[in-house]
């Protein structure tokens, strides 16, 4: 494998870079982001600049008109349709895992990203190790069962999201009795990341349990214990905005960060325009945060359709109910707020939110966004350029290119 120039580029910004097995990337990793928000194109160009590129498994069928035409015609009361839908999204994840590879040259690393919570869980896994994925990252949910599903391909990185030191320390001890640990470790602080976050409820978000200063020494004295120095990566995700952000982290234990936001705000980003606009121009008083469909805490962009919708939630809490089937006959999550009547629970059909956001319909999207300003302000840089910039000391946040 060819080192790229920006690997060049780490040891002059004062940071180390990660190494995961025999792969040496850049400290910097994309996070996954669905529904087709981080699919091929922005995983398989952040992986040719010798970093790590993240495909979302979430109903990737999107991107592709002609796995969505097969559902077509089929009414929500058919009982094909939920397959028919299944086994689109498993032929477009196969796709994109292999248009991404296209696009890495062999650089970098490539994962694919899959939602522990949803009901494709373990088909999306398997589709994943049949392409020969570099590295699967499971979060929204203990992936307790993942050393199971991948006990076939000891090579492929498994990469759990966790968020305190006790849930990793769970973990980890259910993995060991199952021969298999953790390849590296996320942990994102729900204070600061996007999308679903990992905490119980929104209340918790800001305990102090979460803070990098608390959780990645106590992980690293985990791993140090169980005789792994050096063989785990801790990966920190949530806040990250410049260089001296990851000299930091490092500096805490973190071996690399995650960033999701930043990356959606690039050319290559999978998603419309006007999504990447939504998330450049958003600043943190427009942010709320809300309990998803899924039963987990989520930090979105207040747009028309999250404000009306926040508006009617209590009256729609008082009226929940069971329903005989999902109205869109997709069952995209294993246990959902709104199918199954829970209480407490988001009401809403979390696939077509996020579809429509994906398509840029401000009216009708539901846009994921982390806390703080970009490293570019609301400029849409490129993939090349956001690197080079988190690699560069000494630049202020939101410094246009």
């Amino acid at each position: 494998m060819t080192p790229t120039p920006l690997l060049d580029r780490v040891q002059a910004a004062g940071l180390r870079p990660m190494h995961l097995g025999s792969r040496e990337l850049l400290p910097i990793v994309q996070g996954g982001m669905g529904v087709g928000i981080s699919a091929h194109r922005l995983a398989g160009s952040v992986a040719a600049q010798g970093a790590w590129g993240t495909i979302a498994s979430v109903d990737l069928r999107r991107h592709h008109p002609d796995l969505m035409a097969r559902s077509e015609g089929l009414s929500d009361a058919d009982e094909r349709k939920k397959a028919v839908i299944q086994q689109a999204n498993q032929e477009a994840l196969a796709r994109e895992i292999r248009q991404a590879r296209a696009l890495a040259c062999g650089r970098g690393l490539l994962a694919v990203n899959v939602m522990r919570a949803v009901s494709d869980y373990a088909a999306s896994v398997r589709t994943a190790l049949q392409e020969g994925i570099d590295a699967l990252v499971v979060g929204a949910g203990l992936p307790l069962d993942l050393p199971e599903l991948a006990q076939d391909h000891p090579d492929t990185a498994l990469v759990p999201i966790l968020s305190d030191a006790r849930g990793v320390t769970l973990l980890w001890k259910k993995w060991e009795r199952r021969q298999r640990l953790p390849s590296a470790i996320v942990i994102e602080h729900p204070a600061h990341a996007a999308g679903h976050l990992g905490a119980a409820k929104v209340a918790d978000l800001g305990d102090a349990r979460f803070e990098f200063e608390t959780v990645l020494p106590a992980v690293r004295q985990l791993i140090r214990d169980a005789g792994m120095e050096g063989r785990v990566p801790l990966i920190a995700a949530g806040g990250v905005r410049t260089c001296e952000d990851i000299q930091r982290l490092q500096s805490l234990g973190a071996d690399a960060v995650q960033l999701g936001t930043a990356f959606v705000v690039t050319e290559e980003c999978d998603a419309h325009p006007h999504f990447k606009q939504v998330l450049a121009q958003a600043r943190d008083e427009d942010l709320v945060e809300f309990t998803s469909v899924a039963g987990l805490p989520a930090r979105a962009v207040m747009t028309p359709w999250l404000k009306k919708y926040l508006k009617a939630e209590e009256r729609l809490q008082a009226v929940v109910q069971l329903k005989q089937r999902c109205t869109m006959a997709f069952d995209c999550l294993s246990q959902c707020g709104l199918r199954d009547g829970l209480k407490g629970w988001g009401q809403f059909c979390i696939d077509q939110r996020l579809a429509a956001a994906l398509r840029g319909d401000m009216a009708k999207g539901l846009f994921f966004r982390g806390r703080g300003a970009l490293p570019f302000g609301s400029q849409i840089t490129n993939v090349r350029q956001l690197l080079e910039r988190l690699l560069t000391p000494g630049v202020p946040v939101g410094t246009p290119a």
